[in-house]
């Protein structure tokens, strides 16, 4: 069998932080060992994407791939894949599950140490790209970059799904679906009968609704100042929406009169940090568990009264909702695919790869949940 050589093919390159992506050709590596290479073909954008599309804080990481949620065929594999053959359909993953190290045989965290959230826009194996332009390398995000008609990324970092899986819709699942699942699910562990707080509506906040609507919530509050997404949001399970700029009070006092003195679940999905506050303080005292999920764009750090953390609040973060992509991630397909969990309503846009720019916009400018870009359109 022939070894796979460099293949060429378009790709949305972006070259600084801000700047429209251009459509360039590029040249993809074969795998490296322990690594398959995927032909995309469909890639949803992630309000993270944006972000660091977006942000200053590291300009030298351009040029740059970006996307993550995505999903795919595999078209070649590297020396000692033996998990994956060619004609495989899989997701791919942000981050990933060795199965050998300290956090993937615990069975308390999803926090794999070989293969977790990548930030250097490098593979984990070597530190170095599989893309380039004319010899000039071009960075990775996430160990995914997923807006290229071709992609490398850690057998790790992905995972294999039935060839019935609808790839313009299950790619949802990649990213911003299953961390809301899961927030609701694995990190809080919502019960019956509960009161629950949704700081951002956006597809993160939507599936955190649906997933406490399964479990039985009695009250599902959802804070947005976005009014388009009051509709979509009650059609996935919320039971009153508050927009904080209507309020003539904090909206967390909002909150504490609806639910008689508190919710006993909030979660931050907007990436703020200053949320992250107002969530922890619609808390209950006791029991109030806030959870964050967002990925915050200015001022990381989070502050909050001492007070409301010795009252019995806890604050707990949530990265891809607690889920072990390989362990856990068939089972939400599964899901899907039997009709019990809503991802299909979450996509307000179908897009050509031609158009992800415009994609980029209908996201900057809150127009959207989710838009799919097919690429091979």
């Amino acid at each position: 069998m022939s070894r796979p050589g460099v293949i060429t093919c378009k790709a949305a390159v972006a070259w600084g932080p801000g700047e429209a992506l251009v459509v360039e050709e590029v040249a993809v590596d074969p795998p490296m060992p322990e690594e398959i290479r995927v032909k995309v073909v469909c890639t949803s954008l992630c309000r993270s994407d944006v972000t660091q599309w977006e942000s200053k804080a590291q300009p030298a990481l351009f040029p740059r791939i970006f996307g993550h949620e995505a999903s795919g065929i595999v078209e070649s594999v590297g020396d000692g894949v033996t998990e994956y053959e060619v004609g495989d359909h899989v997701l791919t993953v942000f981050v990933g599950e060795c199965m050998h190290c300290k956090h993937c045989v615990s069975g308390k965290s999803n926090m794999c140490q070989k293969l977790g959230l990548e930030r250097k826009g490098v593979m984990h194996t070597d530190q170095k790209t599989r893309f380039s332009i004319k010899g000039r390398p071009v960075y990775h995000y996430c160990a995914v970059s997923s807006f290229s008609e071709y992609t490398v990324v850690h057998s790790g970092c992905a995972v294999k799904i039935s060839p019935a899986s609808p790839m313009d819709r299950i790619c949802l699942l990649s990213c911003g679906v299953a961390a809301g699942i899961g927030a609701a699910w694995k990190v809080a562990d919502i019960s019956k009968g509960s009161t629950v707080a949704i700081f951002g509506l956006g597809t993160v906040g939507l599936s955190v609704a649906q997933a406490a609507k399964l479990r039985g919530a009695s009250q599902i509050i959802g804070v947005d100042t976005n009014s388009d997404k009051y509709e979509k949001a009650k059609a996935f399970g919320v039971t009153k929406v508050i927009n904080p700029g209507d309020c003539d009070e904090p909206v967390q006092q909002v909150i504490k009169r609806l639910t008689d003195g508190g919710a006993d679940y909030s979660f931050e999905c907007v990436g703020d940090t200053g949320v992250v506050s107002s969530a922890l303080q619609s808390c209950c005292d006791g029991w109030g568990l806030t959870v964050t999920l967002g990925v915050p764009k200015v001022k990381p750090e989070v502050s909050a009264h001492y007070a409301l953390l010795l009252s019995g609040r806890t604050l707990k973060g949530s990265l891809f909702g607690g889920w072990k992509p390989k362990s856990d991630l068939p089972s939400l397909v599964d899901k899907y695919l039997n009709k019990e969990i809503q991802v299909d309503g979450l996509v307000t846009h179908d897009l050509p790869f031609s158009s992800i720019n415009e994609a980029f916009n209908l996201m900057k400018d809150g127009k959207c949940l989710r838009c799919v870009i097919h690429i091979n359109k």
